[in-house]
C-alpha cells in the first residue's frame, strides 16, 4: 500500500485580492477573520495594558488588512505591521483611524528589525500560513526585549480541525478558496510550545477558540452560506480546533 503526503502549499495569494472586502464581505471566510478579531483584539489589548503599559512598541506579524494593528494603535500603542502582501498592506493603511501604524512589507522569516525593539509581537492566524512556523518564533523571540509578549493564535492538526476549519468553512461560506488552509501546515499544542521553549519564550496563557455555536448568528451563517455580522468567537477550555495565547521573553 502507497501512501501519499500531502505536500499542496497554501494559498497565501488569495490576500491580493481581497481589497476592501477585507472590511465589508460577509459571502467570504475574510469574515470570520473579523468574527474572531472582535474577541482576540480587546483580550490582546487588555493584556498588554496590564503587563506592558501605554504606548508599547508592538509587531503585528501577517498583519493582513490591519485588524489587530489598527484596533491597537487606537489603544495607543506604537505599531509596526508586517506582510507579504502590500495590496493588504494599502487596505490597513486606509483603514488606519489614526495614521500612526507603520506598514512594512516584509517576511517574517528574516525580520528587517533589530534585536530586542519591540516590546509585544503578535501572529495571528499566521502560523498555519508558512512552511516554517519555528523559524517564525524565533524572530518574534529575537526582536522582543527581555520581558515581551508574544501572542498567536493558530489551529490544531487533527482530523476534527480538518473538518471544522477546512471542510466546513468550504461547505458553509460562499467564496472560499481551494486550499485556504491545509492540514499539513496546522500546529499542534505541543509543538508550538516546543517552539516557544527552544526560542526563550514562557508561554504564560493558552485558550481554546471556537464560534458560538448555539448562538443564532451561527445557524443564519449554517443556512445562507453567509456570515452574519453579530456572529462570535469565544474562548473554550478545549484546543482541539483552535487555540490562542501569549508567552513571555525570559
Amino acid at each position: 500500500m502507497v501512501t501519499t503526503i500531502d505536500t499542496r502549499p497554501v494559498n497565501n495569494a488569495i490576500y491580493d485580492t481581497l481589497g476592501e472586502r477585507w472590511y465589508s464581505a460577509d459571502d467570504d471566510p475574510v469574515a470570520l477573520l473579523r468574527a474572531e478579531s472582535r474577541l482576540r483584539n480587546p483580550w490582546v489589548a487588555a493584556r498588554v495594558a496590564t503587563t506592558i503599559g501605554a504606548e508599547a512598541r508592538v509587531l503585528d506579524v501577517g498583519c493582513g488588512g490591519g485588524f489587530l494593528a489598527n484596533a491597537l494603535a487606537r489603544e495607543g500603542h506604537l505599531v509596526t505591521g508586517i506582510d507579504a502582501s502590500a495590496e493588504s498592506l494599502a487596505v490597513a493603511a486606509r483603514h488606519d483611524a489614526t495614521g500612526n501604524v507603520r506598514y512594512d512589507l516584509g517576511d517574517a522569516l528574516a525580520l528587517a528589525y533589530d534585536t530586542a525593539s519591540f516590546d509585544v509581537v503578535c501572529a495571528m492566524d499566521f502560523l498555519e500560513h508558512v512552511e516554517d512556523p519555528a523559524r517564525v518564533v524565533e524572530e518574534a523571540s529575537r526582536v522582543l526585549r527581555p520581558g515581551g509578549l508574544f501572542f498567536f493564535h493558530t489551529f490544531n492538526r487533527n482530523a476534527l480541525a480538518w473538518l471544522v476549519v477546512i471542510k466546513g468553512v468550504e461547505w458553509f461560506v460562499k467564496n472560499t478558496p481551494s486550499d485556504m488552509h491545509v492540514l499539513r501546515l496546522f500546529v499542534k499544542p505541543a509543538e508550538l510550545r516546543a517552539m516557544c521553549h527552544r526560542s526563550g519564550l514562557e508561554v504564560c496563557e493558552f485558550h481554546g477558540s471556537a464560534p458560538a455555536v448555539f448562538s443564532r448568528a451561527f445557524w443564519t451563517m449554517l443556512a445562507t452560506r453567509s456570515v452574519p455580522p453579530d456572529l462570535r468567537f469565544e474562548f473554550t477550555r478545549s484546543p482541539l480546533i483552535a487555540y490562542t495565547g501569549f508567552a513571555r521573553r525570559l
